[in-house]
């Protein structure tokens, strides 16, 4: 038998270095800043140029036509897929860092659902809060509060939805799930990743993701600023909870799906609306 000591194991010079997704490079910084840049004025540009719309023309921004409703479709999703290629080209943001990996088989789908309905619940809850503290205090007359929420009908003429069932279906889907949905849940996506990437000390925590929820849910809401002010905060909170359902679950899927279904419900409640009887609108101070 030999006296000496067994050799001690090599010591590494540090814990192993994180993966990619995990760290920013350098060199990628300045592409990751073009990324966020490029996302953080996407919607503000839309917003700024539907408002410019709406000053212009009294009517709705959507076209009364299915085919012209289908072809503004394809004209937002190709501008926004050259957007997002520029983007990606940036960036080389990637699909764990964007959350698109399905997980849970059917399980998006319904969550999805869910969260719709629980999302409009908790909207409308703090809006009448606001509204009756408003009312209570004096700083928000008659008129605004009876005109309070989204005006839908800048964005879409209901007539067209309660005579045209195409067009009615189109709204539904395509215009809910891939115009709406799809493509502000992607660009929430790729907007929170290039926050954790480019301030991952700031951002990568629970309490740092949820802040990041809120600054791109401000983003989104002035995005919507054609439809009124006072959309500009319901939708700013809708955003808040698509953001949350994104982080926390980690799928895309799931905040494309509970927006697509809000949305859908909004266009179903238009129609609804669209077909009341005029003494019932008048009843209720929806009528003229």
């Amino acid at each position: 038998m030999s006296g000496e000591p067994p050799p001690l194991p090599e010591c590494t010079a540090g814990p192993p270095p994180l993966p990619e997704s995990e760290t920013t490079r350098p060199a990628r910084r300045g592409g990751w800043w073009a990324h966020l840049i490029l996302l953080g004025s996407y919607p503000l540009v839309l917003g700024v140029l539907g408002l410019a719309q709406t000053s212009e023309n009294s009517g709705p921004m959507l076209p009364r036509s299915t085919s012209g409703l289908l072809a503004v479709s394809a004209v937002e999703l190709a501008l926004f897929s050259a957007l997002f290629t520029l983007v990606w080209i940036c960036s080389r943001v990637n699909a764990e860092q964007l959350h698109l990996h399905w997980r849970g088989g059917p399980l998006p789908l319904l969550r999805g659902f869910g969260y719709s309905i629980g999302l409009r619940f908790v909207i409308g809850v703090v809006t009448v809060g606001v509204l009756a503290i408003g009312a209570l205090t004096g700083s928000l007359d008659r008129e605004t509060i009876m005109e309070a929420g989204p005006d839908l009908e800048a964005l879409v003429d209901s007539e067209t939805l309660k005579d045209n069932p195409a067009y009615l279906l189109v709204s539904m889907t395509v215009l809910s799930f891939i115009v709406a949905g799809l493509r502000e849940e992607l660009w929430r996506a790729g907007f929170l990743a290039a926050l954790i990437a480019l301030f991952p000390k700031t951002f990568s925590s629970v309490r740092g993701k949820v802040a990041a929820v809120a600054f791109a849910a401000i983003i989104f809401g002035l995005g919507h600023l054609p439809q009124g002010w006072m959309a500009v905060g319901m939708i700013g909170l809708l955003g808040f909870g698509l953001g949350l359902i994104l982080v926390f679950h980690r799928s895309l899927w799931d905040a494309v799906l509970a927006h697509g279904f809000f949305d859908a419900a909004s266009f179903a409640l238009l129609y609804l609306i669209a077909n009341m009887p005029p003494e019932l609108m008048k009843q209720w101070g929806m009528g003229g």
